[in-house]
């Protein structure tokens, strides 16, 4: 069952949680530089470490989805024409007052509120593990999606070509979850987030997505637009394991600034409650 409530995260979760979203809007993060020092590992010292070996933090396992706002907007459908808090401009606008679901559904077209840009609002099971030493993966039940996070700092020997810049006919067609170049980040090199001390954040970058919907009404969002995002997890006192992923989605054609969303992930235990659903253009999942 999906976890739906307005007051879930307490007061210690939503004070890490802003700080946390705080940090990356400013632009604090330095990417990189966990993943050349590691755990505390000098520069310098050696080859350099896998993404795996040189995680900061550990964010495999099973994690649900709680919704802690705009509930009516993700645990419904919302009626078309619901822009509220979405940064659009007048073609964004025009071009969602023309959804019809029974037609994105006829035509092969259901999946496009399951794309990487909208994915990680949609209620939910993750699954996330290492697909190889450098490569994340994040399997999601609703729509049966699958997200590649591919490091590209990590040692060139052993992420061979694929790990930058897209340069196959494969890497540079355009999917719904798009391309994703991931690297563990340190914030401002001091305090929680200091790579001497071992801790930071995971970032990742997702281009060449296949357009799609931000929002399940419709509300689209170009090729041309860009997704970044923060994840990071933190403990409560009472053994609770909390996912944060910020999202930043940036699209020249449709939004008038950067449409920024925190979203929470609750750990559980291992496959609970996994669910398997196919992409639906008419319902919440």
């Amino acid at each position: 069952m999906l976890r739906a409530t307005s007051n879930v995260v307490s007061g210690f979760s939503r004070t890490w949680v802003c700080l946390s979203a705080l940090a990356v809007l400013l632009g604090l993060a330095v990417p990189g530089e966990v993943q050349a020092q590691g755990r505390g590992r000098a520069a310098g010292a050696g080859p350099a470490l896998t993404a795996r070996a040189a995680a900061p933090e550990d964010l495999t396992g099973y994690w649900v989805s709680v919704v802690t706002e705009h509930w009516h907007l993700r645990m419904l459908v919302p009626p078309k024409g619901e822009y509220a808090m979405l940064p659009l401009n007048a073609e964004a606008r025009r071009v969602a007052g023309t959804w019809d679901p029974a037609k994105d559904q006829a035509s092969g077209n259901e999946c496009r509120s399951y794309g990487a840009a909208a994915i990680m609002r949609v209620p939910g099971r993750l699954h996330i593990h290492w697909a190889d030493d450098n490569t994340l993966q994040v399997d999601i039940d609703s729509g049966t999606q699958t997200r590649h996070f591919r490091f590209s700092n990590a040692a060139p020997a052993a992420l061979g070509r694929e790990a930058g810049a897209p340069n196959s006919a494969a890497a540079l067609a355009r999917e719904w979850q798009g391309y994703s170049v991931a690297a563990w980040a340190a914030l401002g090199g001091r305090g929680r987030g200091a790579a001497a001390g071992g801790s930071g954040h995971l970032k990742v970058t997702t281009s060449r997505m296949r357009p799609g919907y931000l929002r399940k009404n419709g509300v689209p969002y170009g090729e041309n637009a860009t997704l970044e995002e923060h994840f990071d997890t933190f403990s409560e006192p009472n053994g609770d394991t909390w996912l944060v992923d910020t999202s930043i989605v940036t699209d020249p054609q449709y939004l008038t600034q950067p449409y920024v969303t925190t979203n929470h992930f609750k750990k559980i235990p291992e496959r609970s409650g996994w669910d398997p659903t196919p992409c639906r253009a008419d319902q919440p999942r």
